[in-house]
């Protein structure tokens, strides 16, 4: 099978690639835009996918021909969006081009190719300040990176009802992974509880998150690729809750700090609390967690503290 997977270059694509290529031909592309962080560490990971047979393009789904691209595939996994919440408030333009245009010109063209599988990343942001239940919960975004999301959802779904896109989508609840975006809680906790420095709290820290390792994400986005309904939307999570002070105290037991955290007001666009109820997953795509949010933690911790003696 010849797979076409979108961001490959990110965290969760160039992991998603990796497996992918062992037993298929993996057709990595990405645009390795830098707005909301630097693009240096997409084009690390794309050298290392290279090293192991997966060509990474370089391309922009707002603008480049994708019919090129797809030529000869067989399904494609959609992960290219711009991700973050609280940016999404000062960059309408980039959020909506990039989250619903991208998508938009990617499906027509996997229509136009006959594509035989669709799986698309989506975000329990499409749930609003409160994401904790089952699909059927209402789907309320309270950010504009909610709103884009949301939106390139519907575009998917048009195109399964009218055109008979065999789409399958995901939603996924924070992914941990070893070297995730610099600019998600744990990352800059981590870093900051190594430096010696405070760590940034924004709101009372009681916000919950039942986050999702890295290899949980792949498995369940491997799941959709073969077994997931035509039109089905699966919620993708950890399977237990940690909040913000929890996480922070975890931190500070595995790296050896007493930590100090400096409270700030809650910045606009946060989720309250996500738990992620996969029952759908589970049932229809024999997907099920293996590693705890707290487990997740302390391997991210590892590889910081392996990081950081490394330098």
């Amino acid at each position: 099978m010849r797979v076409v997977v979108t961001g490959a270059a990110g965290f969760i694509g160039s992991a998603l690639c990796g497996e992918l290529q062992k037993a298929h031909h993996v057709l990595g592309v990405d645009s390795f835009q830098g707005i909301l962080y630097s693009s240096g560490d997409k084009r690390q990971n794309a050298a290392e996918l290279e090293r192991i047979g997966v060509h990474v393009e370089e391309l922009d789904l707002r603008t480049a021909d994708l019919s090129t691209v797809l030529d000869g595939a067989d399904a494609v996994v959609h992960l290219a969006a711009l991700p973050g919440l609280v940016p999404s408030w000062t960059h309408y333009e980039e959020y909506l081009s990039c989250n619903v245009l991208g998508t938009a010109r990617l499906v027509d063209a996997a229509v136009a190719g006959g594509i035989t599988r669709f799986v698309h990343g989506s975000t329990s942001s499409v749930y609003g300040i409160e994401a904790t239940g089952d699909e059927n919960q209402p789907l309320a975004p309270v950010s504009p990176y909610g709103v884009t999301k949301l939106a390139a959802e519907e575009v998917v779904r048009a195109h399964q009802r009218v055109l008979g896109l065999p789409a399958v989508i995901l939603r996924f609840f924070s992914v941990d992974v070893p070297g995730q975006r610099p600019d998600m809680a744990y990352h800059r906790f981590i870093e900051a509880a190594l430096d010696g420095r405070p760590i940034e709290v924004f709101g009372d820290g009681h916000q919950t998150r039942s986050n999702t390792y890295i290899s949980d994400c792949v498995s369940a986005t491997l799941a959709a690729l073969w077994k997931g309904e035509v039109g089905g939307a699966y919620n993708v999570g950890g399977g237990t809750e940690v909040s913000l002070l929890d996480a922070v105290d975890l931190i500070g037991q595995e790296c050896g700090r007493r930590i100090e955290i400096d409270f700030r007001p809650p910045r606009i666009g946060d989720q309250r609390h996500t738990r992620a109820i996969c029952q759908s997953a589970l049932d229809e795509l024999g997907f099920q967690p293996v590693v705890d949010p707290p487990d997740g933690i302390v391997r991210q911790v590892d590889w910081h503290c392996r990081r950081s003696k490394g330098k």
